[in-house]
């Protein structure tokens, strides 16, 4: 059996370990993150914390219907601004965020639908209502409840290396329909992209499994 003496002296590398064990884990396969808007609803609710894998970011594998998280393309979202943050818990701050346990404040984050990758041509929309994905009018089951596809209209092919991102609330998403004058034309960069989103983990009443849906491929 261990003494105290021997527990406190190891104590220090315990939560070296810990450190170097969560940075390793959100570098490569799960990071956590908050839901602040209502632009996915319902899939995903405001104040849902979410699981993200990183694992299809890494190995390039992002696909229609996932639903991702990504680093804001450009000035997609309003800088922070903080104020009267104390010194010493700004340091603090700082260091949880360089090993990883709190996000980068910097790096601001987005979560929608991937609409379309690489080569795909999406039109809206049909006299009845529906996006067109590659000459195939699709249904999209998972659109918030009396909204539209899309308000407005807009005919694009998806370039090499890019996504076109749509937020499930339709009516409450500002996505890549509304930065068409961006320097990326309302795509987003794959390389923005952190990874897909596969489960809400809290609150306990919402914890689900999030799955892709691809509307081509039912």
């Amino acid at each position: 059996m261990r003494n105290k003496g021997s527990l406190l002296k190891e104590l220090p590398f315990l939560v070296i370990v810990a450190l170097v064990a969560s940075l390793f884990i959100k570098t490569f396969l799960v990071q956590f993150f908050y839901i602040p808007s209502g632009s996915m609803e319902n899939t995903l609710q405001i104040k849902d914390r979410v699981a993200v894998n990183k694992i299809p970011f890494i190995s390039n594998s992002i696909n229609r219907g996932d639903v991702v998280v990504f680093r804001d393309p450009d000035n997609w979202l309003p800088e922070i601004v903080e104020y009267g943050t104390n010194k010493y818990l700004a340091k603090a701050k700082s260091a949880l965020v360089s090993v990883g346990v709190l996000p980068n404040p910097a790096k601001q984050y987005l979560v929608k639908r991937v609409i379309g990758v690489a080569g795909d041509h999406i039109v809206c929309c049909t006299v009845d209502n529906n996006l067109i994905i590659n000459d195939i009018p699709v249904t999209e089951p998972y659109i918030y409840a009396g909204n539209k596809p899309s308000e407005m209209n807009f005919d694009v092919i998806v370039p090499e290396g890019k996504i076109w991102v749509m937020g499930d609330h339709r009516g409450a998403s500002a996505d890549s329909r509304y930065h068409q004058e961006d320097i990326n034309k309302g795509f987003v960069p794959v390389s923005k992209v952190t990874g897909r989103v596969v489960a809400v983990i809290w609150p306990f009443k919402n914890i689900t499994y999030i799955p892709k849906v691809d509307v081509l491929n039912k």
